[in-house]
This record gives structure tokens, sequence and C-alpha cells, in this order.
């Protein structure tokens, strides 16, 4: 092969952004798991236009904040959006 095709090759391949560490992966799992929790709940939602207005509105906030990768920002958001969802749920299950 010639190398500006192997150059051109090996650059396809490889992002152009940085790897993310093992506390990245750590993270994203934990948000993912709240993420699908939060989806799941609400499912008992009786109303089907509270629930898809509930379910847009988790989507939208989890989108918001897709790309931040700071950790203790992620850990923060982490935490923030637990308690928000801990209020929530109280909520949902005295309806």
């Amino acid at each position: 092969m010639r190398p500006s095709v192997a150059t051109a090759l090996r650059n396809a391949t490889r992002p152009n952004h940085p790897i993310p560490t093992l506390q990245h992966f750590l993270q994203r799992a934990r948000v993912l798991a709240l993420y699908r929790a939060i989806m799941r709940a609400t499912g008992r939602i009786a109303d089907a236009r509270t629930r898809a207005e509930t379910r847009s509105h988790v989507r939208h906030e989890f989108e918001r904040y897709r790309h931040v990768d700071d950790l203790s920002h992620i850990r923060y958001l982490l935490s923030t959006g637990k308690t928000q969802w801990d209020s929530m749920e109280r909520y949902i299950d005295g309806l």
C-alpha cells in the first residue's frame, strides 16, 4: 500500500476526540442506568399525554448535557438528576 493510502485509512478509523477514561465509562454507565430507570418508571403514569410529556422532558434534559466531559460536572448532574427523580417518583406513586 502507498503511504498516503495507509495514513488515510489509519486516520479514518481514529476518532477526532480523546478516548474516554475508565471513570468516564463508569459515569456513562451510571447515567444510562438512571435514564433507563426513569423511562421504565414513567410507564406507571396513567395519563398517556402526561407520560409522553414526561418522557419528552426527560429525554430533552439528558440530551441537553450529553456532551459534558468534566467528571465533577457529570457527578453533579447525576446527583441532581437522582434527587429530582426521587421527588418526582414520590409524586407518581401518589397518583
